[in-house]
């Protein structure tokens, strides 16, 4: 199988990165640029950890997707 991936995204409460860094914003860009796969380093921040967990669902085996009421 084969598919576009981004492994290096940073969220919105790293430092010089815009507050538009959010799953929502994430989701609808990558859908534009034809990504299938995105991965955040953040993840250990505590207020994106808490986004991430109430925001995404298991997908395939080992990935999340943005839940229904969060896609654009």
């Amino acid at each position: 199988m084969q598919f576009i991936a981004d492994f290096h995204i940073h969220s919105k409460y790293s430092r010089a990165t815009s507050k538009e860094m959010n799953l929502e914003s994430l989701d609808k860009w990558a859908k534009i640029k034809g990504i299938d796969v995105l991965g955040t380093g953040d993840f250990t921040h505590p207020a994106w950890f808490k986004e991430l967990k109430e925001k995404l669902e298991p997908a395939e085996a080992g990935l999340y997707k943005l839940k229904g009421k969060y896609a654009k």
